[in-house]
């Protein structure tokens, strides 16, 4: 039994990872499920929140008919192992579809909608997609309207295949947003085809084509984290299958309904949620096309839990604290089991949680680079508060200290802090990007791939994480790790989420800053929090110089504060308070160019002497920066 660290060598002693019995494509486990669990409620989806509202649910029949029609549909559209399906989607049950028939058709590569145009024609050239499916025109989102943008410059495209998301509707809703979904153009030399006019007329029985019994790269995920612009990580079916492998491990069954409010383009719900649903035959809930971001999503949450009778509740820490503000009037019952990812879960909302609900959460880690899945507080075993739990059966941790090139300077010791390095079934040793120069440096040992990630094990093997290494505020030469600060402030009251970064200084090159969303309701002040942070941060160098109370953080798409845009924000505050200290009319802006990271760009009305004085106090700041 994996509870502790001696159950999880059990498992590995009993047999090697490849020795496993493990189907080997997605395909043979989609079919095994199928035959197995084929009558059995497999995917409902929900366009509203409301838990009267229409949802469509599907048996794995149903789902594996309809992956099989997309898996030929792009096959006939000339998408081959070797080539790849862009999607652009909001959940709903046709991204399903589209996720496992694009990795069994050729390889599948996900994208952020919440992302810029700019942003997603960079990946989908990247990636040389070939064709891209994506939403027809629908009211109130712009996703068909960015991915046409997008499309129009990329060279590779030649098919946009369009889901309408009416069909989910039932009147008059359907009527009205038929007749308002806003105008969208499509890019020329493109061919348009409709999603289920395109898949309807092929087989459901079966594939047309061969499915290659290797194990081969079938999905392509993007990845920057909160730390940089995004990269395209290369996930083979062998660590997808492993995903669902310890899905079964930690206790799901075919009994299981699991919510999953959080999106598909994401490793999180495609791999540990969706594959663990293919594994074991569990039935998936998926509210509204935004999941957690949805409309009235958090206030009725407690009541789409009654009403699927829930036993497993996917979440993230920014979702969680919100949901405790949110009064529990449903009857919850049901709920046995809950995970939590993303990000470190602070222990005071771990406890409240529990309080709440009367279950235990189980905190786990993942990456993208891992093809997610790497560790788990065991459902059985004991479960260490702020710990991310044990990693998974064949998958291993160390903590290093490596050089820039990954060359070990050290192994640290039980509880000594360093870089969380991970072999695992999930990682594509020398291969992790589809840019071999980001691949440079990236493992340790060979064949660990280096998280960036902070963190140690303590004696009972359980892994801590403790920051990440960019994250980490330089002051002085004195590295400060910003959880200290924000595990500290969380504990105030009217906190809900807390950012701290570096914002530059010229003497000491970063001071602790600090950014803050209220809880709903809540009121109080930078000086108020500022005065918190005194009295309860100990470390003097940890001391935040800046405390300022914004509407909303900024955070990606599953919830992680993303600290690319507080720094932009900490850059353009600094730097305009300099200049009007010095009666210097300037227009800044901060943004983050690829290969450079983030550079400053300063334009006015100088004159010669002005602008170099503008360049001189430029240069007293560790910031890159460019005229305009």
């Amino acid at each position: 039994m994996f509870n502790d660290l001696a159950g999880k060598k059990s498992i590995e002693q009993g047999m090697p990872w490849h020795d496993v019995e493990n189907p080997t494509t997605i395909f043979d486990a989609l079919s095994i499920t199928k035959n197995g669990y084929g009558t059995k409620s497999a995917i409902s989806f929900q366009i509203e929140a409301d838990p009267k509202s229409h949802a469509e649910t599907l048996t794995w029949n149903d789902v594996y008919r309809r992956v099989c029609q997309t898996a030929n549909f792009f096959n006939s559209l000339g998408v081959g192992r070797d080539d790849v399906v862009a999607f652009l989607l909001p959940n709903c049950n046709e991204t399903i579809f589209t996720l496992l028939g694009g990795m069994i058709a050729g390889k599948v590569n996900p994208i952020n909608p919440l992302l810029s145009a700019s942003q997603i024609a960079g990946i989908l050239n990247s990636s040389n997609a070939k064709v891209l499916v994506t939403l027809k025109s629908f009211p109130k989102t712009n996703v068909a309207q960015l991915a046409h943008e997008a499309a129009a410059e990329c060279t590779d495209i030649k098919h946009i295949v369009e889901i309408d998301l009416v069909r989910y509707l039932k009147p008059p809703k359907k009527w009205i947003a038929g007749l308002i979904r806003p105008k969208a153009t499509h890019p020329s030399g493109i061919l348009i085809h409709d999603f289920y006019e395109g898949i309807d007329k092929q087989n459901g029985n079966g594939l047309d084509f061969d499915d290659s019994q290797e194990d081969r790269i079938a999905a392509l995920f993007h990845t920057g984290g909160t730390t940089g612009l995004p990269k395209l990580a290369q996930h083979k079916q062998s660590g997808m299958i492993y995903n669902g492998w310890c899905g079964k491990l930690i206790g799901i069954t075919s009994d299981e309904v699991i919510i999953c409010p959080l999106p598909l383009f994401h490793v999180f719900a495609a791999y540990p949620i969706l594959m663990s649903g293919i594994r074991t035959g569990a039935h998936i809930v998926f509210p509204t096309p935004a999941g957690y971001r949805g409309d009235k999503v958090f206030d009725l949450f407690w009541d789409l839990v009654e009403r699927w009778q829930v036993t497993f509740m996917i979440t993230v820490p920014t979702a969680l604290s919100v949901l405790m503000q949110k009064p529990i009037k449903a009857d919850i019952s049901s709920l046995r089991s809950a995970i939590c990812g993303s990000a470190p879960l602070p222990t005071e909302l771990f406890n409240r949680f529990e309080k709440a609900t009367g279950v235990n959460i189980m905190e786990g880690y993942g990456l993208t680079e891992t093809t997610c899945i790497v560790s788990v507080n065991p459902p059985d075993g004991v479960k260490k508060i702020g710990s991310v739990g044990l990693p998974f059966p064949y998958t291993d941790v160390r903590i290093l200290d490596c050089d820039d090139q990954g060359q070990i300077i050290k192994e640290c010791n039980t509880d000594e802090i360093g870089e969380i390095c991970i072999s695992a079934p999930g990682v594509f040793v020398g291969n992790t990007y589809t840019d071999s120069e980001k691949n440079i440096g990236l493992y340790s040992d060979e064949n660990w791939v280096r998280t960036g990630d902070l963190g140690k094990i303590d004696e009972d093997g359980y892994v801590w994480i403790t920051g990440r290494a960019k994250d980490q505020i330089i002051r002085g030469g004195h590295n400060i790790d910003p959880a200290i600060i924000e595990e500290n402030l969380a504990g105030h009251d009217s906190v809900a989420f807390v950012g701290a970064i570096g914002q530059p200084d010229t003497k000491m090159g970063e001071l602790p800053c600090v950014y803050v969303e209220l809880i709903e309701g809540a009121t109080t002040t930078s000086d108020e929090l500022l005065n918190y942070a005194r009295e309860n941060i100990t470390n003097k160098l940890a001391m935040p110089v800046h405390v300022e109370v914004v509407g909303a953080l900024p955070k990606t798409a599953v919830g992680k504060v993303f600290k690319p845009d507080l720094r932009i924000m900490a850059i353009n505050r600094v730097l305009s308070e300099r200049f009007n200290d010095e009666g210097i009319q300037i227009e800044i802006s901060t943004s983050e160019i690829p290969k450079k990271g983030l550079v400053t760009n300063v334009s006015g009305s100088f004159d010669d002497d002005q602008k170099e004085r503008v360049q001189a106090i430029l240069n007293e700041y560790p910031i890159s920066w460019t005229f305009a």
